[in-house]
């Protein structure tokens, strides 16, 4: 008698300890879980960043035309009126264009 319930305890535990590691919402699941919030965070704290550079661009351009004036040199290569604009090439770069013709 003390042989079957010594038996009968054992598989109990081993079917406690199944569930414990492989079963659902096992220690496995949670383990993933922990590295899916870890990789979400970092991917939040990388837009986090994203959002202030954005939102500091935002308040220049509202807040002054010189802003606006750097985007348009920078971005556009606009320049202004009664304004003259040169190009300047490099020793390496004339003989680069010479070899394209």
């Amino acid at each position: 008698m003390m042989r079957l319930f010594t038996v009968l305890l054992l598989v109990l535990l081993g079917l406690s300890q199944y569930r414990l590691w492989f079963g659902q919402h096992s220690i496995t699941d949670y383990w993933r879980k922990q590295d899916e919030i870890r990789t979400q965070l970092l991917s939040n704290q990388e837009l986090e960043k994203r959002n202030r550079l954005l939102k500091a661009d935002v308040t220049d351009l509202q807040q002054g035309l010189d802003a606006i004036e750097e985007r348009a040199r920078n971005e556009l290569g606009l320049i202004k009126q009664d304004e003259v604009f040169f190009r300047l090439f490099s020793q390496s770069d004339n003989t680069d264009n010479m070899n394209e013709r």
